[in-house]
């Protein structure tokens, strides 16, 4: 996920402030609370960062741009750990290789955890005289981290899963499986539609939402629910994965080059399909949507079952009548209660939580977007190109960090988020 500038100038008294940023913090260091040093430190991809690199890129952050450019008698922590723990801001100066993270075997995490209280107690204590500016740049930072909570995740499931042992974050048992309802389809709102953030006072938008426009929206309808285990068990013994009709030219050679044959997590072996989580690995739940595919694998399977992915105007317009703040999102996880995508028993249409919903839409700048000046508005116009955007967020999303015009993108081959899908159709 990228981090931009808020949309708009927002507006928040201190006290509220100090408590989100102190509730934002406390739940990043909740989620490693069970990890190891070298659970921690480990990069399974290039893709994924270490436990360690998230929990001290989101205080570089604020050490960065808030206490740095904004508190005249504030000195770095460590000058030497601006190079480590930057990530793409070309304005900040060299850095070291995404890729390399996971040889930080120092500093500690308990040395990391010393950083985070001591810029905490820094921020804390200037909060008070800080200019409009800099509060708008803590309120980012908060939204910033959320995303690395999601991300810090979903990177800990993939690299747990590397290890021959499969360990669980926390242990938990399976979830009550249900029998979902066959779906339904909601006819979409047709003609004109007002899509993306329009500012206004005391809500937050990232700039990619921006600005506020009119799409025109062809007659469509939504399933009323994503795709489940069990509809995607259908299609890959049909013969989803290897009839090459179904698929993109990109997503064909991708699947024969990876071999792929299933969602990420998944294996099948004597005693039937089961699928990796940070409970550990756990019986395939059939009734739960199907997560850990890739833009390609969900364009095949809708392909597959005669429809197609919704654009993400599509999505958002009819979004915008269901409430962010409901669904399966993160909340405060512990023994017993991992993240992880719950069954679809209720016959409420949902759109926010479980899994994030790829749509058929590049992720592209709306009509009259700008990006941010200076450092901090690197991190959106400078990605959109090759990626497509997710709308709806997952059950790794931290609650209250969605809205209706929330745009999510990854390149399309990739699937170690909560990704999964909703299908569209078009009406005559």
């Amino acid at each position: 996920m990228a981090t931009t500038l808020p949309a708009g100038r927002m507006t928040q008294d201190h006290p509220a402030l100090a408590e989100h940023y102190t509730q934002v913090r406390a739940l990043t260091e909740a989620l490693v609370a069970p990890l190891s040093d070298a659970d921690a430190t480990v990069q399974s991809m290039a893709d994924a960062s270490p436990a360690k690199w998230h929990l001290a890129h989101t205080t570089w952050f604020f050490e960065t741009f808030v206490l740095r450019d904004h508190v005249s008698a504030y000195r770095l922590h460590n000058a030497d750990w601006p190079y480590l723990f930057n990530s793409y801001y070309e304005a900040e100066g060299q850095r070291l290789l995404r890729s390399a993270r996971g040889m930080l075997s120092r500093p500690s995490l308990a040395d990391i955890l010393t950083y985070r209280a001591v810029v905490d107690q820094a921020l804390l204590r200037a909060l008070p005289h800080l200019s409009p500016s800099a509060l708008e740049l803590v309120r980012l930072g908060c939204q910033h981290e959320q995303q690395h909570q999601e991300l810090l995740l979903t990177d800990i499931l993939h690299a747990f899963s590397t290890n021959p042992l499969e360990p669980a974050l926390w242990p938990g048992q399976p979830s009550a499986t249900a029998t979902p309802h066959p779906h339904g389809w909601i006819a979409g709102r047709a003609g004109l539609a007002e899509i993306g953030h329009t500012p206004c006072q005391g809500r937050f938008a990232f700039d990619c939402e921006e600005p506020g426009h009119t799409a025109f929206l062809a007659p469509h309808a939504l399933a009323d629910r994503t795709v489940t285990n069990g509809e995607w068990l259908s299609f890959i013994e049909s013969g989803g994965y290897v009839d090459a009709r179904l698929w993109l030219s990109d997503g064909w050679a991708w699947r024969k080059t990876e071999g792929i044959a299933a969602p990420l997590y998944w294996r099948q072996d004597d005693d039937g399909w089961s699928q990796f989580t940070l409970a550990g690995r756990q019986p395939l739940d059939h009734a739960a949507p199907v997560c850990h595919i890739s833009l390609y694998e969900a364009d095949a399977f809708a392909s597959w079952a005669g429809a197609r992915l919704p654009t993400e105007m599509e999505w958002e317009a009819c979004a915008r009548a269901y409430d962010p703040t409901k669904g399966h999102q993160l909340d405060a996880p512990g023994p017993g209660t991992p993240p992880a995508v719950r069954p679809i028993a209720d016959k409420s249409p949902a759109f926010f939580g479980n899994v994030w919903e790829w749509t058929g839409s590049a992720y592209r700048p709306y009509p009259g977007f700008r990006a941010a000046p200076g450092a901090v508005g690197e991190y959106n116009g400078k990605f959109m190109s090759g990626q497509f955007v997710l709308r709806g967020g997952s059950c790794a999303t931290p609650r209250g960090h969605l809205r209706a015009s929330y745009r999510n993108f990854f390149y399309p081959h990739q699937r170690w988020q909560f990704m999964g899908l909703r299908l569209a159709r078009d009406l005559a």
